[in-house]
């Protein structure tokens, strides 16, 4: 697809390779030549391997599993284009995952969102796009502009293809604070909602769900919320669901952060199925049978198209293309082939 200079220019760091390829794939064009470098004693050095002198680079580079090492990866990219003149630079975040750092809730806390916001546009992005944001309000910590896509299109469409969309399904947020997400799901598909009680009592990562409201007997429920790191919060949910009579249980999430024990436990629970995206490459997730994995790489190449050739995008992703959902359902047999490969994350 051309732009104004005639070619997209793709470039991905080492979190993101797969998903930047899979863009170029779906775009029709060729991923940029850029390397990154390791040292012994923890410095990362990078490097672009072409000219990129008064172009538009789009450069994505995911915050999953290691976001310390992949945000200064991006910070370093950021600088290096910048350096090496070129004429504007996207930063592509599929999951920026400091955006749980919203708010200053407690005292002698840092608004972490606002600190990475800041450090992304001084290190050289004129542009960022993301999808799903723990909170929308991060938005605002940014002064250029941000494109803010959603997955709940593509969940939506594959709910549809799984024929669980019916009289007999319930939206299920498992706390108040994914209600609002939940709601926007449950109309959508055209059924209902039942709320979690959740209670965090500190910095770990579960929390219990003490309650569920709604009613759920004899209902299929799909649990939506943007991410997981442990499943903890959706294992409870998925068992409080079934102590209330409902019959299956998925989750459906816009990012999956899981570890080859937090697999493992959603392989032991009462979820029939989680399906969410691949914004985190997440090995042990493409190798479990209970995992559904769609790609959102043709949702940010479609962005990356308008972006590029000037074409307003307000509307793009309320009706996602039959095209791009094709591209985005076909991934999960890919991304278990290259999951096969290598090495599960400890």
């Amino acid at each position: 697809m051309a732009g104004t200079d005639g070619i997209i220019r793709i470039f991905a760091g080492s979190a993101s390779k797969d998903f930047a390829r899979h863009m170029c794939d779906y775009l029709g064009t060729q991923m940029g030549d850029c390397s990154t470098i390791m040292f012994s004693e923890g410095n990362t050095f990078v490097r672009i391997n072409e000219s990129i002198r008064d172009k538009d680079v789009y450069f994505v580079q995911t915050l999953g599993l290691d976001p310390n090492n992949e945000f200064a990866e991006l910070l370093f990219f950021l600088d290096a284009f910048k350096r090496a003149s070129a004429n504007s630079v996207t930063a592509i975040i599929p999951y920026f995952s400091y955006a749980k750092g919203d708010k200053k809730d407690e005292p002698r806390v840092s608004i972490r969102a606002r600190v990475c916001a800041e450090c992304i546009e001084l290190a050289g992005a004129d542009r960022v796009i993301t999808m799903d944001l723990h909170a929308a309000q991060v938005q605002g910590f940014f002064k250029k502009p941000v494109d803010h896509l959603y997955a709940e299109p593509l969940l939506c469409a594959y709910a549809r293809q799984l024929g669980i969309v019916n009289d007999d399904l319930v939206v299920v947020s498992p706390d108040a604070g994914s209600a609002k997400r939940a709601h926007s799901m449950a109309n959508t598909l055209g059924c209902t909602v039942a709320i979690g009680d959740k209670m965090r009592t500190g910095h770990d990562e579960t929390a219990k769900v003490l309650e569920v409201i709604g009613e759920v007997k004899g209902k299929n429920c799909i649990v939506v919320d943007d991410f997981t790191i442990s499943g903890g919060t959706l294992i409870d949910v998925a068992h409080a669901l079934k102590d209330k009579g409902a019959k299956d249980v998925y989750a459906f999430l816009s990012h999956v952060v899981l570890r080859e024990i937090g697999v493992q436990r959603i392989d032991a629970s009462p979820i029939k199925l989680l399906v969410s995206t691949d914004t985190v490459n997440c090995p042990a997730a493409y190798a479990s049978n209970k995992i559904k994995i769609l790609s959102a790489a043709p949702m940010f190449a479609e962005a990356v198209h308008h972006i590029h050739d000037r074409i307003p995008m307000s509307h793009l992703f309320q009706n996602p293309s039959r095209h791009m959902l094709d591209k985005s359902f076909e991934r999960q047999l890919t991304l278990r082939d290259i999951a096969s490969c290598q090495t599960p994350v400890e």
